[in-house]
């Protein structure tokens, strides 16, 4: 946390005060993180760990001997991360040597991003006291974070059908109390844009003669903290999932990961925000999504609020991300599935003892379908290692949890090209993924899975492949995209045994069947 020491030890010295004196016993159940992120948690807050030292009934010694540390923090040593990247192969022109490949991997797909926003942080409304406001954010105002802020909806006009309106909150309608750094803020525009930046809802902020909390310039006050939210596509989870993972990364930003806080989604119309994912949102808070069209004709101040790192940033986490060929395995990514998977309750019910569980992701639209999918199925079949599942994620014949829980079972998940493939950010550290066909995006999946550390296979040989046309996209003609393709079953065979391989010879999936009854741990990897 980087708020003005005093604040920061006003807040412990109370904590530890409380505790000590018997007063209040820490709720270690709200902590809510995998096993081994809790020595990660203890690192970062380390007067929390002196609580478990002390309270007999903390459930988490075993990580008070444990040295760990995501890689942001101050003197962390590469060997006391949760993992290490690698890059096997080459940068094509990205990088003149081997150190350099790594150290833009980190930086721009890992725990280094999170450095790297943390070194931007940059006060704009300075507090001169406990009850004032304050506003920092990093570079563009991609992220920012801010204390006792006044918001004025009274004159918002949340009509029409545009989802973030520029100037939408005038001069005097957000701010706080505070020494405001106006040409400063004013130079972070260059992002301005609706999903890339939060510029058009910081731009007018201002400094005010009164203090927020006070309750008589408020209409509305929240005590519990508040992340903001400008969301993509709720109806793709591709798109979706990168709200959830800049979440993730903005909640080790402000190193805050209680679901005790409002999520209010930063909309500007009155239109309902139709989401195909939102148990995902259960990950993040216990409370019910709120919108800001809810406080409408009101005036809010609010104590701790977030504005979080956005979906399509410009050299963004996760789209629009320059991800630097030859790399593989991001810790952040890794870290960003064990949490979701622990804090959804997503049980891991293998590896099976003598079979490679493989899953078929069966589009059921209009293109992109397998033409022969019974063929393939049917060839799966014979491998009597093989145990194969064809599903339809289709929300309303399968829960999205339900989904989630098949995808973490999976040990080879195979689709064509398409949103589906995102679910591979859910299958176990020792998955393979495979992309039947690309369809003319070839590094989409290919990245993602890169990201998540999973092996990739794709298809390879074009003259054993069918097209059923040359395609029809309804603007721009003939098009990969929309159309339905066939597969040689000698070589789709081949593609998922080179998978099965890799899944039983992962050191992951050998530890995991050493284990009791060939099952994982709760939290596992």
């Amino acid at each position: 946390m980087r708020w003005p020491f005093w604040w920061l030890y006003h807040s412990l010295t109370l904590t530890l005060l409380l505790f000590t004196n018997g007063y209040h016993s820490y709720d270690w159940a709200s902590i809510n993180l995998p096993v081994l992120h809790v020595p990660y948690y203890f690192t970062n807050n380390p007067h929390v760990a002196d609580l478990c030292r002390t309270d007999e009934s903390c459930p988490y010694k075993s990580a008070l001997s444990e040295d760990r540390c995501w890689g942001y923090e101050q003197d962390c040593p590469v060997t006391n991360r949760l993992s290490q990247p690698t890059c096997p192969d080459p940068s094509r022109g990205w990088a003149q040597a081997k150190e350099d490949q790594l150290a833009q991997f980190w930086k721009g797909a890992d725990f280094g991003y999170v450095l790297e926003r943390r070194n931007e942080m940059t006060v704009y409304c300075a507090p001169e006291t406990e009850e004032d406001s304050l506003l920092e954010c990093a570079k563009y105002a991609r992220y920012c974070r801010a204390k006792n802020i006044y918001l004025d909806f009274r004159k918002a006009d949340f009509s029409g059908t545009e989802n973030f309106k520029d100037d939408f909150l005038k001069s005097g309608e957000i701010g706080g109390h505070c020494r405001l750094d106006s040409s400063g803020l004013k130079s972070q525009s260059e992002h301005k844009y609706a999903l890339q930046s939060w510029y058009s809802e910081v731009e007018h902020f201002t400094s005010l003669p009164f203090r927020p909390l006070d309750s008589k310039n408020c209409d509305v006050i929240i005590d519990k903290p508040v992340m903001f939210m400008k969301l993509d596509a709720g109806v793709n989870m591709f798109h979706h999932y990168c709200d959830f993972i800049n979440f993730y990364t903005s909640q080790h930003l402000n190193n805050s990961f209680t679901q005790d806080m409002y999520m209010i989604n930063w909309d500007t119309s009155m239109r309902p925000y139709n989401d195909l994912f939102k148990e995902t949102f259960d990950a993040f808070t216990s409370h019910p999504m709120q919108y800001i069209k809810d406080f409408q004709n009101k005036r809010v101040c609010i104590k701790d609020a977030v504005f979080p790192l956005l979906p399509r940033m410009r050299w963004g986490m996760f789209y629009n991300m320059p991800l630097i060929p030859g790399c593989y395995s991001s810790s952040l990514f890794q870290a960003f599935s064990a949490h979701l998977v622990h804090r959804l309750h997503i049980p891991q019910e293998g590896p099976l003892g003598e079979k490679i569980r493989i899953t078929l992701l069966d589009r059921d639209t209009k293109y992109r379908n397998v033409m022969n999918q019974n063929e393939l199925v049917a060839a799966l079949k014979t491998v009597g290692e093989y145990d194969v599942r064809v599903v339809v994620y289709k929300y309303r014949e399968l829960p999205f949890l339900e989904q989630v829980k098949v995808s973490h079972n999976s040990d080879v998940f195979i689709s064509m090209h398409g949103a589906g493939l995102t679910h591979m950010l859910f299958q176990p550290d020792w998955g393979a993924v495979i992309e039947l066909f690309h369809c003319g995006d070839p590094n989409c999946y290919l990245d993602l899975a890169r990201l998540r550390g999973l092996k990739y296979f794709t298809w390879e040989k074009m003259d054993k492949l069918t097209q059923e046309d040359e395609g029809h996209h309804p603007q721009l003609g003939a098009h990969q995209k929309f159309t339905n393709y066939g597969f040689e079953i000698v070589e789709f065979m081949r593609l998922v045994a080179m998978a099965a391989d890799h899944v039983r010879s992962h050191p992951a999936f050998i530890a995991a069947k050493r284990s009791c009854n060939h099952s994982l741990p709760k939290d596992e990897l």
